[in-house]
């Protein structure tokens, strides 16, 4: 569809898209060929995908992308297609005792159309996972990629358009003003990727239809790094977390919280990790750009402030590695404060900037956390498993990788989804077909029914039934 699609033209798509869905909705036929459609129509286009992706971003990585976009999509729908059966099954089981010999039984059914609004840092994972378990719990979808990577997000309705009819899966491309009227559209559901700050405007706008909301949004996302864990591995698999898609993940490592006199170590470390990994960081194609001139400022600002306010910069492998004709935003170390009052310890960073704070006991470096709100994803660093635990306790965090960051998020078992202000709901493989379905629960009263014998009027074989139903 247009970019400059009208209310009116939107409205009459979700109307199209719902009368279909009611005339026939899929069954369990209908949902795996979709499934194994979209699988063989997105591995023949990936790689116009990838092309679209690094021609959007200015530069980005091949293999971060067929790491990231292809690899996940693919297994989504492989682990959607060998569950589908046991998940769609209705799970039985007896009544509570009072009400036997009662059986009750919980059906998941389809919603009906829903809205996806895809974010532009991963424009085919994070628009294509969402889809496939909107199938799988067999809705029909009208999907929204970012204005941010409009070369994509074409890509993605040549795509959807080979594989779907136009009534049961569609892309609705445009600006940021018709993501607002898509974001207000009554779906059955509404699934957004994104800040923060829309996130809200989006909640508000699907509250006026109460339209249920997804949210999977972003925030200040810590790693903790435990006294007397190695530097050298906790570094490397930082780096790893923090540089996949130069820091434009929303569960990047957004800060690193030290035990006080290791930061010397800790920096080295960062150093030798990214001179083994990106010897030459502004030619190599394994080091994404910003996706656009205003964040690249914003990161240019974000570290001007610190250094203004007597925070230490420094800049890996040297400052030469910044290329702004590229944007290519080489890593920056920020040594700072924990009480400093800096854009960068406030905001969520999304970008190549890793701040590296120092704390004395670990009751101050949960205080730290605490000052931020619910992060999305939390990282310990610690052999010490009841060490771990305190921080598991004392952290409301959307996610967790204990000693490694990121992979958390693509094990198919584990769901997926935010707090508070890093979001609502979940997503990824079963939770994921639960979010997109209705659990509806069924009650089946036996022949014999035991509540005939609680019905008016109340005699003495009621009053003694009641005084053992509420002891």
């Amino acid at each position: 569809m247009d970019a400059n699609v009208s209310d009116p033209a939107l409205r009459a798509l979700l109307a199209q898209s719902r009368a279909a869905w009611q005339q026939r909705t899929p069954d369990y036929a209908q949902r795996m060929d979709d499934l194994a459609r979209l699988r063989a129509g997105f591995q023949q286009r990936f790689e116009a995908l990838a092309q679209a992706m690094s021609a959007d971003f200015g530069r980005r990585s091949p293999h971060e992308s067929r790491l990231a976009d292809q690899m996940t999509v693919l297994h989504a729908i492989d682990h959607a297609r060998r569950n589908l059966r046991r998940w769609m099954r209705p799970r039985r089981m007896w009544a509570d005792w009072p009400f036997l010999p009662a059986r009750t039984e919980i059906r998941v059914r389809p919603l009906g159309v829903v809205g996806i609004i895809a974010p532009w840092n991963y424009p085919v994972n994070l628009a294509l996972i969402p889809l496939v378990e909107a199938l799988a719990a067999g809705n029909h979808v009208l999907l929204k990629p970012s204005e941010l990577t409009p070369r994509t997000g074409a890509a993605l309705a040549g795509l959807i358009a080979a594989v779907f009819p136009p009534e049961r899966v569609t892309v609705v491309q445009g600006d940021a003003a018709v993501g607002a009227v898509f974001s207000a559209l009554p779906f059955d559901h509404l699934f957004f990727t994104g800040s923060t700050a829309v996130g809200r405007k989006v909640a508000l706008a699907a509250a006026a239809h109460l339209t249920p909301v997804t949210l999977e949004l972003g925030g200040k996302s810590p790693a903790l790094v435990a006294p007397g864990y190695d530097l050298g591995t906790a570094a490397a698999r930082i780096a790893q977390g923090k540089l996949l898609n130069a820091g434009q993940t929303c569960i990047a490592p957004d800060y690193v919280l030290l035990p006080r006199g290791t930061r010397d170590g800790f920096v080295a470390a960062l150093r030798g990790y990214v001179a083994r990994h990106y010897p030459a960081l502004r030619d190599t194609p394994d080091y994404s750009s910003i996706v656009s001139e205003r964040h690249y400022a914003r990161m240019v600002e974000l570290v001007a402030e610190a250094r203004a306010q007597g925070a230490a910069v420094v800049t890996l492998p040297g400052t030469e590695a910044h290329d702004a004709a590229r944007r290519i935003f080489a890593p920056t170390l920020v040594l700072a404060e924990p009480g400093a009052d800096l854009r960068l310890l406030r905001e969520e960073i999304f970008g190549p900037v890793l701040p590296l704070l120092e704390y004395n006991t670990l009751g101050e470096a949960l205080a730290i956390i605490d000052r931020n709100p619910n992060p999305l994803a939390l990282y310990v660093f610690d052999q010490d498993r009841a060490r771990v635990e305190r921080v598991l306790d004392a952290v409301p965090a959307g996610g967790v990788s204990v000693n490694d960051t990121v992979f958390h998020i693509v094990q198919s078992r584990l769901p997926f989804g935010g707090i508070g202000a890093s979001g609502m709901g979940h997503y990824h493989g079963h939770a994921g077909f639960l979010t997109f379905s209705k659990q509806l629960p069924v009650f089946r009263q036996a022949r014999w029914s035991s509540s005939a014998a609680l019905r008016p009027p109340y005699g003495t074989l009621a009053d003694r039934l009641l005084r053992v139903l509420t002891r």
